[in-house]
């Protein structure tokens, strides 16, 4: 399955990857690492809250 499948072609996600990063200075090419950083690192606490909160369910409700 190629990467490209696992988002809409108008997916915001997908569209950032695809811009064209020559027109940027240094500096805006940093801020864009750092938001992109930033963003990594609210996505993986949000998976670690719903990992948690499945791994709490399954404890509960298994026998």
């Amino acid at each position: 399955m190629d990467e490209e499948d696992d988002f809409r072609a108008d997916d915001p996600i997908n569209l950032l990857g695809k811009e064209d990063l020559d027109p940027l200075s240094l500096a805006e090419l940093d801020s864009r690492v750092a938001l992109l950083k930033a963003e990594i690192v609210r996505t993986e606490a949000h998976k670690a809250g719903k990992s948690s909160h499945l791994s709490a369910a399954d404890a509960l409700f298994k026998k």
